[in-house]
């Protein structure tokens, strides 16, 4: 039976993953109604095929990893992880990829749900077809926001459909460890789960066509990270690309573009992300299909009145939490405007403006060791043209590093802008500094003078004592 409805509502949100929720939330919270658009599960790809269940994976190999270097207790978890135990841990935390605590969350907030493909028809017009053949015609008064996120990209090989290759997807979700894995890429995805299926047992060849690992962070980064993942057992190759992929019975097979040919149960292509926006009605609106969404700093799409987009769709920076801060600030910006308050003169602290997309993006790489960073790189400083100094201090000169593990090995960089004398960018590489970021960012993003910064004390003896180290390091 079809069932067609029409209905306005203030926003319509396409896609309910954590930054259309957000997007909604704020909406909601401002008075305006709000109606949100789901193909697959609420929560979306961050819950149940990312962010939670690659941590879920990973803590446990860090975790290991952390107690082998502490002295007395090393000898004592030199055992192999219970796999099923991990895997059954990592289920868990995705809810088993049911989503009825998303949905009440999201009921909670007053927002209506509608649960099936959502497509432009036009101007503040969204269609959905639902599963059960219902159709409904959504109009919006104020705006429509686009939220539908990114998938996996695969390369163009012969016959790798046959292969059926795992993406992210799969590699988070694999309900068995495989005996060999091959990873293809060198980002932040290849190399978090080469370390989360080689602690777990897998036999893991990563193939890197670049120079190095983790291209977009500081060269000390991906050194470090390649260093351990070969210490670990991988086999690491970097200027390395697939030629060709085969399954021969169950066996995939690669020939790589020196001839030499591996062989694996699996193989994982982590080789970057497409915008989901190919099957969403873009050309009813003048838009090409399939395209990045460029947005001004209110996420509003360039060239509309009343179309955003928000997260990893308009391609600023594709991370969970960059995506729910521009949710943060496009809910602001479409009540301010539903409103009629003029932004530009009541925001004068950027409450609906995403500025941090340009400065101050924080991420952490969830390896062993994790690498840290925010801001911009020494040759991103560079290339923008600013006058710019690198301060490095080595992480085992800091008290607190050869206490939180014996032999501990890591790099700091802070990036000093010579002009104002605030920091444009900091990276961190070593166990356990993810939690350092944060300090990074606030004075990144606050753009705190290096004199200031000399009276935040850090506490002896933590790793924190590092920023004491680099501004030692900077005055000489």
């Amino acid at each position: 039976m079809t069932d067609t409805e029409s209905i306005a509502y203030d926003v319509v949100v396409l896609g309910a993953g954590p930054v259309g929720e957000n997007v909604a939330g704020r909406t909601r919270a401002a008075g305006l109604s709000t109606a949100v658009v789901e193909s697959e599960l609420v929560g979306g790809e961050c819950s149940y095929w990312a962010c939670m269940p690659s941590k879920a994976l990973l803590r446990p190999v860090i975790a290991r990893a952390d107690a082998r270097r502490v002295p007395g207790l090393g000898h004592l978890v030199q055992s192999p992880l219970d796999a099923p135990a991990v895997l059954a841990h990592r289920d868990y935390e995705v809810s088993n990829w049911r989503d009825d605590g998303q949905v009440a969350w999201l009921d909670g907030t007053g927002a209506a749900l509608y649960r099936g493909q959502g497509r432009l028809a036009g101007p503040r017009t969204v269609t959905v077809s639902g599963p059960d053949g219902e159709h409904h015609v959504l109009t919006a008064r104020h705006a429509v926001a686009v939220c539908t996120g990114s998938s996996a990209l695969l390369p163009d090989l012969p016959g790798l459909a046959e292969v059926n290759p795992w993406t992210s997807r799969e590699a988070t979700s694999s309900k068995s460890v495989p005996g060999r894995l091959i990873v293809v890429g060198g980002g932040v995805v290849a190399t978090e789960m080469a370390t989360a299926w080689q602690g777990l047992g897998s036999q893991v060849a990563l193939l890197v066509r670049g120079k190095g690992l983790l291209p977009r962070m500081e060269p000390f980064a991906g050194e470090l990270v390649a260093e351990a993942l070969t210490e670990a057992g991988a086999d690491v190759r970097t200027g390395t690309s697939v030629e060709s992929v085969r399954r021969e019975g169950g066996t995939v097979v690669v020939v790589t573009d020196s001839g030499d040919r591996l062989e694996a149960d699996e193989i994982l292509f982590a080789i970057g992300r497409a915008p989901r926006t190919d099957d969403i009605g873009l050309d009813t609106v003048g838009l090409e299909p399939g395209s990045w969404l460029p947005v001004d700093d209110t996420l509003r799409v360039k060239g509309s009145e009343w179309l955003y987009a928000v997260g990893d769709v308009n391609h600023r920076a594709l991370l969970t939490h960059q995506g729910k801060y521009q949710a943060r600030i496009a809910g602001a910006a479409i009540a301010a405007r539903a409103a009629g308050v003029p932004l530009l003169e009541t925001d004068p602290w950027g409450a609906h403006s995403a500025t941090a997309d340009h400065a101050a993006v924080p991420q952490v790489v969830f390896t062993d060791p994790e690498a840290a960073a925010v801001g911009l790189s020494l040759a991103e400083a560079e290339q923008a043209g600013r006058q710019v100094r690198a301060v490095d201090i080595d992480l085992s000169s800091v008290a607190g590093a050869g206490l939180y593990a014996d032999g501990y090995r890591g790099h700091a960089r802070m990036i000093v802008d010579l002009d104002s004398e605030t920091l444009l960018g900091v990276t961190f590489v070593g166990p356990g500094v993810g939690e350092l970021l944060h300090s990074a960012t606030i004075a990144v993003a606050g753009e705190v003078p290096i004199d200031r910064l000399w009276h935040a004390v850090p506490s002896y003896p933590t790793i924190s004592e590092v920023w004491l180290r680099l501004l030692e390091a900077y005055r000489g």
